[in-house]
């Protein structure tokens, strides 16, 4: 209330801003310190105790961006109070908004509805006034007009626009970095606050310009993201310029081409531009990379020099474990380091962290994985090599070379090059090029930068006379840049020591010829300085004088101090210096002496030549001598070690130490042992050493032996192995990585190939690939450029042997005799290949002996006639089929007789028969384009005249010849490809067999051969009798691709082949059953006469060439129907009656060629006629087919297959519809594809004509007339058109195939299809004249249409780029009508490639549990008992697949107990609190229209069980303890685990097994050590040491020591214990109880506890850390804590009504036996009392006129009743005014 109401009065009435401070604010002085508390102003307030308690905080002046806030007291005094009744605290410390704008500008703009002068302004911030910044300064916008608006800003204001300083009532405070008021905290460099500046680097340089006329800018520097306090200063004639690219991508560029402040890209550029420079400043942190560049303006060079502090964004991050190099049997993974990007979250390469010094890479990590035991191995481990990031090439360096100066500055240089490793690790040398993704090291550097030493002298001395001329000295000292002497100064420029001085004061005495040298003090000093040394100012070796003797008789030692001093001789001062500063010897600082005879003894020396004899003296031997003094500490903490005696020299009377130089040494005692530490060790590890590096590069591995052992006693070396578990201690590892570097990349060969050769010299090749090896143990596939080593050899000779001689064999001959039997005899030579791969004839011995049948065979020919009688016996003879066969399903194996033509697909077993007469059927014999046929293991030639092809490949199609004597025919076999086409033989098989063929072949063989390839068959063909040319098998080839590929074929057929396909594909898929029966209805294996096929060959070569192909394309399919229909009724005359009552088999008709009504008629002759003996036959409808025509007759009669145009005459339209068959076919009608409605208009004649009278626009469409019988049926459309419109047969349905290869639909449906399918659309279109036909695609015409057929669009392999809206536009004279069909393509659901989608999924549900994926084949998790999993169903098509979950068999939801839930619309399937009910399988159902895919995944439960473990090894040697106990362990899936998993398994009974139960040999017993003479301070311990022999059953019998001394050094039995210092705690007095107040009368007093010796002697407190520490803190009772809270009475409120009024009251703590105030700290203890309230908060009443604030005596005072807004707080007191 206070503030609304002191603002507005200042405000207000600026003019009696000076009466308002003598009145308010000069007894309330302001206070500025937000930390100030409530206890320091009660210590103003103990003064005069005016003040009321403090107020609450205001609201901030400010929402954002930093304001203040404020806390008021009044004064309860009407007097004036002494000290402040305002106080200040920052608040809103949180950045502004963008669009906020500046809050100096803010108050500004207030003032541009307010005329100044008469005059409206906009009014603009003055920022930064040196002499007033907290004062509103503004200045008129486009003016110079600077104006003083206000005194002060409001508060919160910065006071500069670089600093977080603001301006609070006036005055600019202090705001550190942490937005608390009066603080100093600053930012480092890096921006942090209060940090150290580790964040960021420094990065200064200078640029100097080289542009040139081709290249006129450059890059200076290049200053990343995040950078702060950046400084550029151009010098020269040339202009900067910037260029920036966000992290977005987005790029900028500035030219700078005057001087301000921009803003680019968010961020301040300040720029100054003048004559001869530029300086550019950013505060940062930058929001895009900067890159700065220089642009030349001038021919002199420009210098930049720059400086700013760049953050540290590229960190180390270790990585994950690689994967495991083993897959049981335990492997080792290691991890490895990557640089890490913290500005786009993202690894980078590594030369980028290498770029930072600051940042250390991690080594890599190694540890064991999969120790699980392998299955059936060997014990063997595959460890696979491992490799961490392969080291870049480096820079690397030669020491540096000895500096050029010892002092004053010198240089020192070094040679820097670029070096790798190569595979064996030696290191070469590399071009510069690869080593600069880092500075490349300074190769030169100054050093020794220091001043050399120079002389320093001191003052002279006094002279040394009083009178007459004499000598004065002084110190000349070498100093070096330390100010510390040291040597290295010239002799030649060392000042003189000495001078001669002249005292003015004349001698009364004679002259000395020479200077009087000093005399003492001067003299000594001056003598000591002249002996020392040649330069007495060195440092030297200064021995004090000698002490007393030790002793007052005899021999004792003296001792003196000896220093290393400098003598400062004449100024009388000596600086000591250390040690290692004096060369030389140092002199001897003891030595002995002799104070005479003792106890009246008669000393057996001359006194006086004590100095010279002293070291002689026989009592001077005497004094010291050899002792021993205890033993050293044992060498071996167990299993027995040796501890030695020390022997030290001793003062025999003081029996103290002394330097063993006093003793005689050959009198010094010979060394002495004995034994220690006798116990048996503990379980430890033993190690072995590393073995060598199984790499030499790459990451190569290093093994070990460790393992753990018990040893026994270290005498006789006797060690037990034990288990692991037993070493307390962890584990040593037992590999380590080594080898660490990358492989060079080099020729890594593949396996020899088979040799081309048995023998005989051949060739064998393998591939040789330029590889690396990489990290992760994978080889890295490279061009060969790579490689710098020669390539390995990729071909070899092999099989450089002789092969073994061999027969070669010649043809057969003829036939010795013309008729009756002969033989048949052929030709060999043994043969052999040599080595070099040439052959040779060798002698016949050298091969194995040949069989008599393999060089001759009988043959038989006709029976030759008896003499005198005429024969009676023809020739031989072949009984050949003339027929063609066309296979079209699949089959295993199919039989042939000789004398035809098939046409097979692939896999098929073909046998082939040559029935023969007349002729011995073992003697036939076969061939193969010429070529004699033998056995194999693909073809087998049989002894009963036939020949079998297991499963047919391309290179068994030819012509097959069997031969009965001078009988020939042959069978050609062609082969049919998968897509319904003809495959033709490899060419150079056909000429290589041909050439072959005829080189072997004699004249007239070869005539022969000529011969029986263009068809001369021996028998006689009926194809040359009939004018066909006896081709070659290729005649009928051309029809039959033709039947093949043309829409010729039944329906019924062309399905059988896709079902077929389909079967195949899906072996296990359900037909439709009269999808199966009409397969099984149809051919396996077309069959015709090759007479009908040689009829349309002749009939074809008659016809004009420009109709040939139309004619082929209607008798193709006229011999399609034949054949088709003459099978079915083959097929029917097999079946019983009773069999033939199922469905008919329908034959869709084909479209035929207009034209051809005369083949028709030609062709159907011979239908009729029969009687009953007619075979039954499926309905065909004749065609009679004509063009079209417009009939203006008024009664039309036409036959089907014509167009009718209705005319405006036309009374009467006659349909004909003629058809043939057995059983008489049932004609009906159908319009448009919907049964015909008949009327008295439209009648059915007794002919089944269809007739139409008066025919109307309604009856326009394709009439359809149907025929069908018990066998199938057959349909032909007619089209009725008005005036010879365009008409086009349309279809409404919706079709959709998901497993057809092919569908064929009529336009003006939607399909519905897969991808691959091939989908004819049909557009079969009418008019007069007839309608020309045009395809569209989306409305967009087809330019080279996929495929047409006679109309109708054939799109072939359909997929999504297919899909869309076709349509068909038929248009003729007389307009256009255009139908469409919609085809959309379905994706069924499949498996995606990619993952990433489904585990996106997964980690999107925030759920940390295992999961796993299905797939098709199934996927395995092995989980604990109850825990949780989620199951992910990855899955795609089109349209979005609908997924139901299954367990087992059954759906989820119907599975009782089984906790679940459904996520991500079914992908996800999370299932809970697993146990063994969910065990097993679950799968996922992925269902649309397009077809179905099931994926599953295995959940495996797995539990804990015991283990007996083989036993631990025997706990003893011998004796009869000795027992191996069974080891326990938990295992769950063969890992152990903490054997509280199994605390509800049954646990295996084990039992110890007794072991080593023997004699043990004798050796030395011991005791346990007694204790201790002495807690500390060194005691004493025994034992007692004997010679036992512990039997198998228990009994140790002790034997003569003599056997164990044999066997082992003798334990001993005394040693030394307790060495260490006797300690104690120590502790002062307490102190006194004044510490703080912890409760009433209570407070705390303290006192000093220390670690001490016995004697006194403090330690540090970890001496003392194994005692009980005292307290050192205690409580006690304090009268001065006798204090509580006082509190006095509330104030009256400061409003009678509204919301400001508040009341107060004192609170002080006060003692409670005098009831003084004392200091509030003393209180503390205690909750201190509120000491403010808020009072009267009611609303006031508008009728009674009163005073709303406790001010209005100076409102009226000042006379302010005028103004409203004080009338109305004051109304009581301003009424009376």
């Amino acid at each position: 209330m206070f503030r609304s109401f002191y603002r507005c009065f200042v405000n207000a009435f600026q003019q009696n801003l000076p009466v308002l401070q003598k009145v308010v604010v000069a007894n309330a002085s302001v206070s500025l310190d937000g930390a100030q508390s409530s206890r320091t102003a009660r210590s103003e307030e103990d003064r005069d105790g005016l003040w009321d308690a403090w107020g609450p905080w205001s609201e901030c002046s400010r929402t954002c961006g930093g304001g203040a806030s404020y806390s008021l007291r009044r004064c309860l005094s009407s007097k004036s109070c002494e000290g402040r009744n305002i106080r200040y605290r920052t608040c809103s410390n949180v950045d502004c908004p963008p669009e906020a704008g500046d809050f100096r500008a803010q108050q500004c703009s207030a003032h541009n509805d307010v005329k100044y002068h008469g005059q409206f302004y906009e009014w603009l911030p003055v920022s930064n006034d040196p002499d007033n910044p907290c004062s509103l300064k503004c200045q008129a916008k486009g003016t110079a007009l600077v104006v003083e608006l206000a005194p002060k800003v409001l508060d919160g204001t910065r006071c500069y626009t670089e600093s977080l300083d603001m301006c609070i009532s006036g005055l600019c405070q202090i705001v550190g970095c942490d937005h608390q008021l009066g603080s100093t905290i600053k930012e480092d460099n890096c921006g942090v606050c209060n940090g150290d500046g580790s964040t960021c680097r420094l990065v200064r340089g200078q640029y100097k310009s080289q542009l040139t006329a081709t290249k006129l800018d450059n890059t200076v520097v290049g200053i990343p993201y995040g950078s702060r306090h950046i400084r550029l200063v151009l010098k020269g004639p040339d202009h900067l310029y910037l260029e920036t690219k966000t992290l977005q991508g987005a790029k900028g560029e500035n030219n700078l081409s005057s001087t301000g402040i921009f803003l680019v890209d968010n961020s301040s550029v300040d720029f100054q531009k003048f004559p001869d420079k530029e300086i550019l400043r950013m505060a940062g942190p930058l929001t895009a990379d900067f890159i700065v560049k220089i642009r030349s303006s001038g021919p002199e060079n420009s210098t930049v020099q720059f400086i700013f502090y760049q953050p540290i964004i590229h960190r180390w991050r270790e990585t994950d474990f690689f994967p495991c190099s083993a897959t049981c049997g335990g492997g080792y993974q290691l991890t490895s380091a990557e640089c890490y990007d913290l500005r786009s979250n993202r690894v980078v390469a590594d030369q980028y962290c290498h770029y930072y010094p600051e940042n250390i890479k991690p080594k890599p990590k190694l540890q064991e994985c999969n120790l699980d035991p392998c299955p059936a191995s060997d014990g063997y481990k595959q460890i696979m090599p491992y490799d961490i990031y392969h080291p870049l090439p480096r820079w690397e360096a030669t020491p540096w070379t000895a500096c050029s100066s010892s002092c004053g500055g010198g240089i020192q240089s070094r040679a820097v090059s670029c070096v790798e490793e190569d595979i064996q690790g030696h290191v070469s040398s590399a071009e510069e090029w690869k080593c600069m993704y880092t500075p490349k090291m300074p190769t030169v550097q100054p050093c020794n930068i220091f001043d050399c030493p120079k002389w320093l002298a001191q003052e002279w001395s006094p002279c040394t006379v009083t009178c007459g001329q004499g000598l004065r000295y002084r110190v000349v000292l070498c100093i070096d840049h330390r100010e510390v002497h040291t040597g290295g100064c010239s002799p030649k420029t060392k000042p003189h020591i000495k001078e001669e001085c002249v005292i003015p004061t004349p001698c009364y005495k004679p002259k000395e010829k020479l200077p009087v040298e000093a005399k003492l003090p001067w003299y000594k000093q001056a003598q000591e300085f002249e002996e020392g040394a040649a330069v007495s100012e060195e440092p030297s070796f200064i021995p004090e004088a000698w002490s007393a003797c030790t002793v007052t008789c005899g021999v004792g030692t003296q001792v003196r101090i000896v220093r290393c001093q400098v003598l400062l001789s004449f100024s009388q001062s000596v600086a000591d210096l250390p040690v290692d500063e004096c060369e030389g010897p140092k002199p001897a600082s003891q030595r002995p002496c002799y104070a005479g005879p003792c106890h009246g003894e008669t000393p057996e020396f001359n006194l006086e030549e004590t100095d010279g004899l002293l070291g002689g003296l026989q009592d001077f031997d005497q004094l010291y001598d050899w002792e021993y003094e205890g033993f050293t500490k044992c060498s071996e903490s167990c299993g027995g070690g040796v501890q030695e005696a020390v022997v030290s020299c001793l003062n025999k009377q003081t029996r103290e130490p002394v330097d063993e130089n006093l003793c005689v040494t050959s009198r010094r005692p010979p060394q002495l042992l004995k034994s220690c530490s006798l116990d048996p060790c503990p379980a430890r590890w033993e190690i072995g050493k590393w073995s060598p590096c199984s790499l030499t590069c790459g990451v190569g591995l290093q093994t070990r032996d460790v393992f753990c052992s018990h040893l026994l006693s270290r005498e006789i070396n006797e060690t037990v192995i034990l288990a692991d578990e037993l070493c307390r201690q962890p584990k040593p590892t037992t590999v380590q990585a080594c080898n660490r570097f990358n492989c060079p990349p080099a020729w890594y060969p593949a396996q020899w190939q088979p040799c081309s050769r048995t023998c005989g010299g051949g060739i064998q090749k393998r591939e040789v690939l330029c590889k690396q090896r990489m990290a992760d143990g994978s080889f890295l596939e490279l061009p060969e450029t790579f490689c710098s080593a020669p390539k390995l050899a990729s071909q070899q000779a092999c099989k450089k042997d002789d092969c073994p001689s061999e027969w070669l064999l010649s043809d057969w001959t003829e036939c010795s005799t013309s008729c009756g039997e002969g033989t048949q005899t052929r030709s060999a030579v043994c043969r052999k290949v040599l080595k070099t791969g040439v052959s040779s004839i060798v002698n016949s011995s050298l091969c194995p002996p040949l069989p008599f049948s393999s060089s001759i065979r009988p043959c038989m020919l006709a029976t030759c006639a008896r003499p005198g009688r005429p024969s009676t016996k023809h020739s031989p003879h072949i009984a050949a089929a003339r027929k063609v066969y066309i296979q079209t399903r699949r089959q295993r194996k199919l039989h042939f007789v000789v004398g035809g033509f098939a046409y097979l697909l692939p896999k098929t077993a073909v046998v082939l028969r040559c029935p023969t007469r007349r002729f011995r059927k073992p003697l036939i014999t076969w061939e193969k384009d010429g070529q004699h046929l033998i056995s194999s293991a693909h073809v087998t030639v049989a002894p009963f005249g036939y020949l079998k092809i297991h499963r047919l490949k391309p290179s068994d199609a030819g012509i097959y010849t069997c031969s009965a004597g001078p009988a020939r025919e042959q069978f050609v076999i062609k082969l049919i490809g998968g897509n319904r086409k003809l495959v033709a033989r490899p060419l150079s098989l056909r000429i290589e067999e041909e050439a072959l063929a005829m080189r072997k072949a004699s004249p007239k063989e070869a005539l022969q051969t000529h011969k029986h390839q263009n068809g001369i068959f021996s028998n006689g063909s009926k194809a040359e009798k009939r004018g066909i040319p006896a081709d070659t098998g290729g005649r009928y080839d051309d029809l039959v691709s033709r039947l093949l590929e043309q829409g010729g074929w039944p329906g019924e057929l062309l399905a059988s082949w896709e079902l077929q396909d389909s079967t195949e594909r899906n072996a296990s898929s359900e037909e439709d059953q009269n999808a199966e029966q009409a397969l099984l209805r149809l051919p396996f294996t077309m069959v015709t006469e090759q007479q009908r096929l040689d009829d349309i060959l002749r009939n074809l070569s008659q016809q004009p060439q420009e109709l040939r192909d139309v004619y082929s394309k209607h008798l193709v399919a006229q011999l399609a129907q034949e054949i088709f229909r003459s099978h079915l009724e083959h097929q029917d005359a097999l079946l019983k009656p009773s069999e033939r009552r199922g469905p008919p088999v329908a034959i869709p008709p084909h479209k035929h060629v207009s034209g051809f009504s005369g083949f028709s008629r030609i062709l159907s002759t011979g239908e009729g006629g029969g009687g009953s003996r007619r075979p039954h036959r499926k309905p065909v409808i004749v065609r009679k087919i004509s063009a079209a025509q417009q009939l203006s007759a008024s009664e039309v009669v036409t036959h089907l297959g014509q167009t009718v145009a209705l005319a405006s005459g036309t009374l009467s339209v006659l349909l004909h519809c003629e058809a043939i068959g057995n059983p008489r076919p049932t004609i009906s009608w159908a319009k448009n594809g919907e049964e015909v409605q008949f009327s008295d208009r439209i009648l059915l004649q007794p002919d089944d004509s269809l007739q139409i009278l008066a025919p109307v626009e309604a009856d326009v469409g394709f009439y359809t007339c149907n025929a069908s019988n018990a066998l199938g049926y057959d349909s032909v459309s007619i089209a009725v058109t008005l005036a010879g419109n365009p008409l086009v047969k349309t279809s409404r349905e919706m079709v959709i195939n998901t497993e057809e290869p092919a569908i064929t639909v009529d336009v003006g449906s939607t399909v519905k299809t897969v991808q691959g399918v091939n989908v004819t659309i049909n557009c079969q279109a009418a008019g007069v004249p007839e309608a020309e036909v045009t395809w569209f695609r989306n409305k967009s015409k087809l330019g080279s249409p996929p495929s047409l057929h006679e109309g109708s669009l054939v799109l072939t392999a359909v997929s999504s780029l297919d899909q869309g809206l076709y349509s068909c536009r038929a248009a003729n004279l007389h307009g256009e009508l255009t139908e469409s069909t919609e085809l959309l393509i379905l994706e069924p659901p499949h498996v995606p490639t990619q993952l990433d989608d489904i585990r996106a999924l997964l980690s999107a549900t925030g759920l940390n549990l295992p999961s796993v994926l299905t797939s098709p084949l199934g996927t395995q998790l092995v989980l604990d008992p109850g825990n949780s999993a989620l199951l992910g169903c990855p899955v795609k098509g089109d349209p979005t697949p609908n997924i139901t979950w299954f367990h087992g068999d059954q759906p989820v939801a119907n599975v009782t107990g089984l906790m679940y839930h459904i996520l991500a619309a079914g992908q996800i399937l999370q299932v809970a609190n697993l146990s063994g009910g969910s065990h097993g399988d679950f799968s996922c159902l992925a269902q649309n229209e397009a077809g179905m895919l099931v994926q599953k995944a295995f959940l495996v439960i797995q539990d804990y069980w015991w283990s007996v473990d083989r036993p631990v090894t025997c706990s003893a040697s011998c004796g009869n303890r000795g027992v191996q106990q069974p080891r326990l362990r938990c295992l769950l899936n063969n890992m152990e685990v903490d054997p509280t998993h199994c605390a509800g398994k049954v646990r295996p009974a084990v039992q110890p097994i007794p072991c080593n139960r023997r004699d043990c040999p004798s050796r030395w017993m011991v005791t346990s050590w007694s204790a201790c003479t002495r807690s500390c301070g060194g005691g004493v311990q025994t034992r007692r040491v004997t010679c036992q022999k512990l039997k198998a059953s228990g009994i140790s019998t002790p034997v003569p020591s003599d056997v164990c001394t044999q066997l082992a050094k003798r334990p001993v039995d005394t040693q030394a214990c307790n060495q260490q210092l006797c300690v104690e705690w120590a502790f002062s007095s307490w102190s006194q109880c004044n510490g703080p107040c912890i409760g009433p009368r209570l407070a705390v007093q303290h006192r000093q506890v220390f670690c001490q010796t016995l004697d006194g002697i403090t330690l540090s407190s970890e001496q003392c850390s194994a005692l009980p520490r005292p307290v050192s803190t205690q409580n006690c009772w304090s009268e001065a804590c006798n204090v509580h809270w006082r509190v006095s009475l509330w104030t009256l409120c400061t409003a009678t009504c509204g919301n400001y009024g508040f009341q107060s009251r004192r609170v002080e703590c006060v003692h409670a036996r005098t009831n003084k105030a004392v200091p509030d700290h003393l209180c503390s203890w205690g909750p201190r009392p509120a000491n403010w309230q808020r009072c009267n908060i009611t609303p006031c009443e508008n009728t009674e006129c009163r005073d709303t604030t406790r001010y209005c005596e100076k409102v009226k005072q000042l006379k302010l009743c005028q103004l409203n807004q004080f009338q109305s707080r004051c109304c009581g007191t301003c009424a009376k005014a």
